[in-house]
């Protein structure tokens, strides 16, 4: 629940003009971490067998919500 937790305040922060909420919601099978931005899943850690980087997420998120805008630092390679 801290990786969630720290992934939510990250999003937010990067994307306080463009994200309206994000929502932590527990899961009853462990391990579950999935991301969806408008009802599409665009992560998940069982099908990545892995959890994301914070850049990658943040670039998933930023393709989808809002495709336009510079992630300065975490858009270079």
């Amino acid at each position: 629940m801290l990786r969630s937790a720290y992934f939510a305040q990250e999003l937010l922060t990067t994307f306080s003009e463009e994200l309206e909420s994000v929502k932590l919601k527990p899961s009853e099978t462990s391990g579950t971490f999935l991301i969806f931005v408008n009802n599409d899943l665009i992560f998940d850690r069982k099908a990545q067998g892995r959890f994301p980087d914070i850049k990658e997420l943040k670039q998933l998120v930023r393709d989808i919500a809002c495709p336009g805008k510079s992630l300065g630092h975490a858009d270079k390679p």
